[in-house]
């Protein structure tokens, strides 16, 4: 594994217990530039995941709680008439950060979610006609409660294919939470995580993530995977483009984890589930015969041949 990406992982462990496998695949959205839909119950540390990944890397985090009432403006920032200067001033909202936690997404209406739409995929706000660039980095953890769905608004699937990755936390095992119990008795270990990287350390890992090499015969594998999504029976909306770009970004952040130079198909099946999984809409026939996107998944990769060969450069 790469030593740096090491370093951080070991530095959230030690307030994360038992998540190393989620740890790692954020850190591959954030080095691959992408976004995390979060879902999971309440409790189980999503919020602390977001703060340990800010605090690791010294980066400039905010959170973001979403309600009903909660405005673009809220979001985004809002210009403001200064009197005494006789002009308009901009003062920038909470997404004007580098590390964004979108907590409980779900719960803002659709008006205030597709504010996070053109930061997400341009990284830019246009607010009152003048553009406002983003500051790199910028990575957004949005987290939404599956079990609860009176007076939420779900995400719509032009939102939901702005994420890279969805994953999931899950409980931890017996074992592993009385070591969370032992390191919370005295003192949160969140409150003295000390930064492993420097933000402009991770802008270069960022731009070393776009130069690991992806052969012709893997981006065949990923877009074969991408159009039988397209053509299944059981599938009413299959991975969009953007989806094999997806995989292919995530698969070249995953292999430069490893420490290598280039993507190997293990790297496409270990990232297929998280990358497609939000991109596929079943067809109301597949929803009432109780057949999961999981499935669906699983038996496509089992009809898709697997490059045994990586092309030479």
């Amino acid at each position: 594994m790469n030593p740096i990406i090491e370093r951080i992982i070991h530095n959230i462990e030690k307030v994360m217990i038992g998540k190393r496998h989620t740890i790692e695949l954020s850190l591959t959205a954030l080095l691959a530039e992408g976004h995390v839909l979060l879902e999971d119950v309440p409790g189980v540390g999503k919020t602390m995941m977001v703060r340990a990944l800010a605090k690791s890397i010294g980066a400039d985090f905010k959170r973001i709680q979403f309600t009903p009432d909660l405005l673009p403006s809220d979001v985004t920032g809002v210009s403001i008439y200064n009197p005494q200067e006789l002009e308009f001033q901009f003062r920038p909202g909470p997404l004007m950060s580098n590390i964004i936690l979108a907590d409980e997404i779900n719960r803002t209406s659709p008006k205030t979610q597709s504010a996070l739409l053109e930061a997400m995929e341009e990284k830019s706000l246009t607010i009152d006609g003048v553009t406002h660039r983003l500051e790199s980095p910028f990575f957004v953890m949005a987290t939404q409660n599956p079990i609860e769905y009176e007076g939420t608004y779900p995400l719509p699937e032009a939102q939901l294919d702005r994420f890279l990755l969805k994953l999931e936390m899950g409980y931890p095992d017996f074992a592993e939470e009385i070591e969370i119990l032992n390191r919370v008795q005295k003192e949160p270990p969140i409150n003295e995580l000390k930064p492993v990287i420097t933000v402009e350390e991770l802008r270069k890992l960022q731009g070393q993530v776009k130069e690991v090499f992806v052969s012709e015969s893997i981006k065949r594998y990923m877009i074969e995977l991408a159009h039988k999504t397209r053509n299944h029976s059981s599938i009413y909306l299959g991975v969009s483009p953007r989806g094999s770009i997806a995989l292919m970004k995530a698969a070249q952040a995953k292999a430069f984890i490893a420490g290598r130079d280039f993507v190997l198909p293990d790297d496409i099946q270990s990232l297929v589930r998280p990358v497609f999984t939000h991109r596929i809409v079943l067809n109301p026939e597949a929803k009432f015969a109780s057949i999961s996107v999981d499935e669906i998944i699983e038996h496509m990769m089992e009809l898709v041949s697997v490059p045994i060969q990586r092309v030479k450069r």
